[in-house]
């Protein structure tokens, strides 16, 4: 049950990291990248558009990779449903082996 807490967890991290990162893209090449165009810039227009775009791609495998995982870890409740099953047979059984109690047979007509 932790661990599956604990991929839920990130699951939903990841989530948000990749819409921070799609919400800074400018699909015509403006949001953050062009806040950098300044002559004193640390990374280039285009670097930050690769940065941003192999982060995208990251963090999309990191979610796949976490969805198809959390599959393994999701907690079985097969004590709980097998206590069901149980119990329905064992009414099943019951009423097969239970004698009838009041039954009356119909009336009959005469003719």
């Amino acid at each position: 049950m932790g661990l599956y807490i604990l991929i839920s967890v990130l699951i939903l991290i990841v989530c948000v990291l990749m819409i921070l990162v799609v919400l800074v893209q400018n699909s015509k090449g403006g949001g953050l990248a062009s806040n950098f165009a300044s002559s004193n810039q640390y990374m280039g227009v285009r670097k930050t558009a690769d940065f941003l775009e192999k982060a995208t791609w990251t963090l999309s495998v990191v979610l796949l990779v976490l969805s198809l995982f959390s599959i393994f870890v999701i907690p079985k409740t097969q004590a709980k449903a097998e206590a069901t099953q149980s119990e329905i047979q064992k009414q099943i059984d019951e009423s097969k082996t239970a004698p009838i109690k009041d039954f009356q047979a119909p009336p009959t007509q005469k003719k």
